[in-house]
């Protein structure tokens, strides 16, 4: 034990002596230490705390259309976020009482039937239970022969299903659909040069690679032209037509002037649903534009993608079906709880090429724990990973497709009843027709400037969020301060609608009756 000693450092016999042990008891300290973990001394306390958690939890889901939308943070709870890391344990009550405290009454809000920002879903029941399930589990889906590995992949299949997808067409699951759409575009990269890229770099060929997108485009897909080494100069950002669709002219104006300048067009990136307005672009038509110009059609379909499932939208999403790649949402119009993506790659060969790698601790074996499925790093970038599969699978298994198609169209019932209720009020104005689940409103007043109404409409977008009536959020089209209204909203019911709507009016109505208003 004596040369044990000379190996444990000061700090180390602190740890080692902190239940009280003598500098001369070091063994059973040593062993003490050797034994510690991080599970509870009391089994039956953290299982009451539990219990607790969840009937908490199913209360808020519950009744959360009681309780304001959004709520400011406190200043004194802010400062809170500013305290050092602790040290010392502390009592499981106390930490659970603190995030009921500092963290719980101030969410984002999107679990709330009247929030309607940005593209954000709203979570069920069972994906809460399942996300409870799978982190006790702490399965890393990476590599295996474990039931997670096969879930993964058999909700993979599940979504190349929904999109109608080839059954040998490859996907992963992701965080969202930003790194879907990087993903796809690194395999367009790749197999379109026609050369190891992976080694050779992308200077290996010769023209400045370009790829194109309509003006309405998300902002993801610049960040992956970055990511991918051709730049956001090498993006050409496509203007839209009235109906806020990629100008087919324009486009193939552009591919043809930079193939005569000696430049290497190599992909196209069309939209299923954009998130300014919901507008699908002529996806068929951009199809046999990449068939003339050899091009990769990839389709961004965040969660218009979704959409294919209903009738309503199924001819006008099926080039989703020709489309060499495809990135969409669970987390959006599934309502699956943050966070879970899909990426579908019609070429399976060309996409495990361009990222298989596999070191010697990867290899997989023919039997035992390293035996089963390919693992899922030699399909994306990431190589540790949740097991994010089981709350689709558990909540797929919940409802049925069926159900979900039912909610989803609801969605877009409820954006045109939104349409509706605008358009009966003199002083409310629809800013472009509904096309998908986005209605684009403002309040107005004859006698206004443009000028004074976006002031207004401002003001009366945050007197909304403020006074925790709803959240929509906003955007500008042609100059024009939107409220826009997403409904990803799986809660939503038509009286948040009308409520929406009259509080909008009441609102406006106040803001313009303040005096700074410029006429």
């Amino acid at each position: 034990m004596n040369k044990l000693r000379d190996f444990i450092t000061p700090r180390l016999m602190n740890i080692i002596n902190k239940d009280g042990l003598s500098d001369s008891d070091v063994s059973p300290g040593f062993n003490k230490a050797l034994n510690k973990t991080l599970d509870p001394n009391d089994w039956e306390k953290i299982r009451l705390l539990g219990h607790r958690m969840v009937d908490d939890m199913m209360d808020l889901m519950e009744h959360i259309g009681k309780q304001p939308v959004w709520r400011q943070i406190p200043a004194d709870i802010k400062r809170t976020y500013l305290d050092p890391v602790p040290l010392e344990p502390s009592d499981v009550d106390d930490v659970y009482a603190a995030f009921k405290k500092e963290i719980l009454p101030f969410a984002k809000g999107n679990i709330h039937p009247r929030f309607f920002a940005w593209v954000e879903g709203t979570g069920t029941p069972m994906g809460v239970l399942a996300e409870m399930l799978g982190s006790a589990m702490n399965s890393n889906v990476a590599i295996g022969e474990h039931s997670a590995m096969y879930i993964d992949a058999q909700v993979v299949n599940w979504c190349k299903q929904l999109m109608q997808y080839p059954e040998d067409a490859t996907g992963i699951l992701l965080s969202g659909a930003s790194m879907a759409n990087i993903t796809a575009l690194n395999v367009a990269r790749n197999t379109q040069l026609k050369k190891n890229v992976r080694q050779e770099g992308i200077h290996a060929v010769p023209g400045q690679m370009v790829m194109y997108c309509s003006a309405e485009t998300h902002s993801c897909v610049q960040k992956a032209a970055e990511s991918i080494g051709i730049g956001s100069n090498a993006v050409r950002r496509i203007a839209v037509t009235a109906n806020y669709q990629i100008d087919l002219l324009e486009l193939k104006l552009a591919i043809e002037t930079d193939i005569a300048a000696g430049l290497n067009p190599f992909c196209v990136v069309g939209n299923a649903g954009t998130v300014n307005t919901g507008a699908i672009d002529p996806l068929d038509e951009l199809a046999e534009i990449c068939r003339k110009f050899n091009l990769w059609l990839h389709i961004d379909g965040a969660f218009g993608a979704i959409a294919k499932m209903l009738p309503e939208y199924s001819e006008q999403l099926k080039a989703i079906e020709v489309a060499d790649s495809v990135a969409f949402d669970l987390h959006k119009w599934m309502y699956m709880p943050y966070e879970i993506a899909c990426v579908l790659i019609k070429d399976g060969k060309a996409h495990r090429e361009s990222f298989a790698n596999t070191p010697s601790y990867l290899v997989n074996a023919d039997r035992g724990l390293a035996a089963g499925p390919d693992p899922i790093n030699n399909f994306g970038l990431e190589l540790s990973r949740g097991f994010k599969a089981l709350k689709v699978w558990m909540s797929l298994k919940e409802h049925g497709l069926n159900r979900y198609i039912e909610v989803i169209t609801k969605n877009v019932l409820q954006a045109r009843y939104v349409e509706q209720l605008v358009q009966k009020e003199t002083e409310l104005e629809m800013l472009t027709p509904v096309t998908m689940n986005i209605a684009c409103y403002r309040y107005t007043q004859k006698d206004l400037s443009l000028q004074a109404l976006n002031a207004i409409n401002k003001e009366l977008l945050v007197q909304l969020q403020e006074q925790g009536i709803a959240s929509p959020s906003s955007t500008m089209l042609n100059g024009i301060f939107a409220i826009r209204v997403c409904i990803v909203n799986q809660r939503t019911r038509q009286s948040d609608l009308d409520l929406l709507i009259s509080q909008s009016i009441r609102i406006g109505r106040e803001c313009v009756r303040k005096p700074a208003i410029e006429r």
